[in-house]
């Protein structure tokens, strides 16, 4: 093949919105091009006014998706130090406020044109299949990787109840078998899912290790190098470990006297949260969110993070970097830490209390430049190449038919059990009434006429989907 290979990676959030499958995805579209060695596209949901308001904070907005970009690209180059080499498109979307997601509207596969159509990355790929209707995503593109971000098993647990989360189960296994040729989990938090295997491919941004490196000259000229205890940052809502971490501190308040703990976000439950701590004989702070690279974090020692809805929970990997303890629980999500020795893991609340004071009676650990190398981005793109396997997955020719003999007929009755359930998907998400049932957002079949003015889309005809026409 002469021409570089194609990436499209799709995922289901954009800067502002300071959430994983905006930052992860972005980052992984900048290291995958640093090389020059292939294309890579990053498809982002384009929001309309009324749902940017919603969705992004402070109060920023875009009027067109030439603006958007222009912000996204302006962030990522601050914090890698390179003009990074691939192309943003954008596909409509609209925000669930049920579900607090942004939901695409329209196949968005028409997005990337089929001359292009070489590898396709969906980021949450249960998310962006839910309610797909359009060209099958293994039929589009000749390799469907999807990265699961996303525990929403424990979401729907601790929300809804056990018989959702059986259907959320068995749906997010469906639609991955039928869209993704191969699936990579974050960690073992999430489901077993087809075709899947295990390997935390996130890196942290280079400016917290850039951040570690000055601690840690601070520490070995014997001056202080962190003034503040412990704090956590994190979504403010009670599933993101708030409930579980003010537990801890309530029904161990003597055990920890004297220690103080400030948090910081933004969402839903901050106004709860906040008054949850005012019972709390400890000093306990609520703060609005900011970005965690900002100074203001820099002179903390301790993240107390006792979340267990995270997969891979990105904050901890950046305090790592940073040089800082992290105090987290015992749980899958957090496996990958376990290398590093500012990693300190508990089991119950007898062991929270015991790590919590070792840490704030102690300094860090240095980190290596093997432990550094092993949080940045350039080793993360390393371990998502050695798992996606493009090269052996990718051939530059069709392969030629299988004999008949048992295997292949094996093989095609699979392919056509998996077909026909294809089809019964594509069958179902073509009727609203179904759609609605399932918990998609009216009238989402369709972009409909201010989103194709926005984005240079025709205007709908007829029952089903728009032509892609022009594209910022």
């Amino acid at each position: 093949m002469d021409r570089k290979q194609h990436i499209a990676i799709f995922t289901t959030a954009s800067l502002p919105w300071m959430t994983g499958t905006a930052v992860n995805p972005l980052f992984r579209a900048a290291y995958l091009t640093k090389d020059g060695e292939r294309k890579v596209t990053l498809v982002i949901p384009w929001l309309s006014l009324k749902d940017q308001q919603l969705v992004y904070p402070n109060n920023i907005t875009f009027r067109s998706p030439t603006e958007h970009e222009a912000y996204v690209r302006q962030w990522v180059e601050e914090r890698t130090g390179f003009i990074a080499g691939f192309n943003i498109n954008f596909y409509p979307g609209k925000f669930s406020s049920d579900k607090r997601s942004i939901l695409a509207v329209g196949d968005i596969t028409e997005i990337i044109p089929d001359e292009e159509a070489d590898i396709a990355v969906l980021e949450e790929p249960e998310h962006l299949t839910w309610y797909h209707h359009g060209r099958r995503w293994k039929t589009k593109f000749r390799l469907v990787i999807g990265v699961v971000h996303t525990n929403y098993l424990e979401y729907v647990k601790r929300e809804k109840n056990g018989v959702e989360a059986f259907i959320v189960k068995q749906i997010n296994s469906w639609v991955i078998h039928i869209y993704c040729h191969k699936v990579i989990r974050l960690s073992a938090a999430t489901q077993d899912l087809p075709r899947s295997i295990i390997c935390n491919i996130h890196g942290v941004n280079p400016k917290f290790l850039e951040v570690g490196k000055k601690k840690q000259v601070r520490l070995k000229n014997g001056n202080q190098a962190f003034t503040k205890g412990a704090y956590y940052i994190g979504k403010m809502v009670w599933n993101k470990g708030y409930r579980e971490l003010l537990k801890l501190l309530s029904d161990h308040q003597k055990e920890l006297k004297g220690l103080q703990v400030d948090l910081f976000g933004n969402g839903e439950d901050h106004d709860q949260v906040k008054e949850a701590a005012k019972k709390l004989e400890l000093s306990v702070k609520v703060h609005p969110g900011c970005d965690h690279a900002d100074p203001l974090f820099h002179d903390f020692k301790v993240l107390l993070n006792p979340s267990t809805t995270d997969v891979v929970c990105t904050t901890t990997a950046e305090a790592l970097a940073m040089g800082k303890i992290v105090i987290c629980a015992n749980h899958p999500s957090n496996e990958f830490f376990k290398q590093f020795p500012n990693c300190h893991t508990y089991n119950d609340a007898e062991g929270f209390v015991q790590v919590t004071c070792k840490a704030l009676s102690e300094d860090p650990v240095p980190l290596t430049d093997e432990q550094r190398h092993e949080l940045s981005w350039e080793a993360a793109t390393e371990r998502f190449l050695r798992v996606a396997e493009l090269d052996q997955s990718f051939p530059n020719k069709p392969e030629e038919p299988p004999k008949k003999n048992f295997m292949s007929i094996s093989l095609n009755l699979r392919k056509n059990i998996e077909d026909a359930s294809a089809f019964m998907h594509y069958a179902a998400s073509g009727i609203e009434a179904a759609r609605r049932a399932f918990g998609a957002i009216p009238g989402s079949l369709q972009p409909d006429e201010e989103q194709c003015k926005e984005l240079g889309l025709s205007v709908p005809k007829g029952k089903h989907g728009s032509k892609r026409d022009s594209r910022n």
